[in-house]
């Protein structure tokens, strides 16, 4: 069973556990896909953060719950900002609402 946004389950807690797995996901994608167009490898990304190798694969991995401090770290040390984005999940509703900085 799905719930109201397509959350399997239909519960309010189920709605923001598949969110938070779904921004992850779509979060490391992002991450990965820049570095790629950049030519940034996980060593380099490692060495840029002061962190092991591995601690960039668990990043990048999506399996754990990720701080914005990270994320915020993680940019800067690309040279790189994330955008936001808020869309509606319901038909007819606004087509979305942008937030940041021009």
């Amino acid at each position: 069973m799905r719930g109201e946004h397509g959350a399997p389950g239909g519960g309010p807690g189920a709605d923001a556990d598949y969110e938070s797995a779904r921004l992850a996901r779509e979060l490391t994608t992002a991450v990965s896909w820049y570095m790629d167009e950049h030519g940034v490898t996980k060593r380099e990304l490692a060495q840029r953060l002061d962190v092991t190798p591995g601690r960039v694969s668990q990043i990048l991995s999506g399996g754990e719950n990720l701080t914005l401090r990270t994320l915020a770290a993680v940019c800067a040390a690309l040279d790189a900002r994330l955008e936001v984005e808020l869309v509606a999940n319901k038909p007819g509703g606004p087509a979305h609402g942008r937030f940041g900085r021009g």
